[in-house]
């Protein structure tokens, strides 16, 4: 389940033409992790990795290329602040 704000939820990004735009250049990784992360967020870079069934060094590459485009936002996980949890930016 989404922790974002209802006006945040209620506009879902991979809607808006732009961020789609901006998708479109990325590898398939960066786009199957943007899925998930719209499916369901913040998730962490392990969480990511098992969502998406994808290595954890790909989940990376994907999430450093979406960071690249500002496509996703980090921020410290409230449960361990050792860990940074990724959402899609809107």
């Amino acid at each position: 389940m989404s922790t974002l704000t209802e006006t945040a939820a209620d506009e879902d990004p991979l809607s808006d033409p732009e961020f789609r735009e901006c998708l479109r250049e990325l590898p398939p990784s960066a786009k199957l992790v943007a899925k998930v992360l719209d499916d369901d967020s913040p998730l962490s870079q392990g969480q990511l990795a098992e969502e998406s069934l994808l290595p954890d060094r790909t989940v990376r590459y994907a999430l450093n290329r979406l960071e690249d485009e500002e496509l996703v936002g980090s921020r410290y996980s409230f449960h361990d602040a050792r860990k940074q949890v990724y959402f899609l930016a809107s």
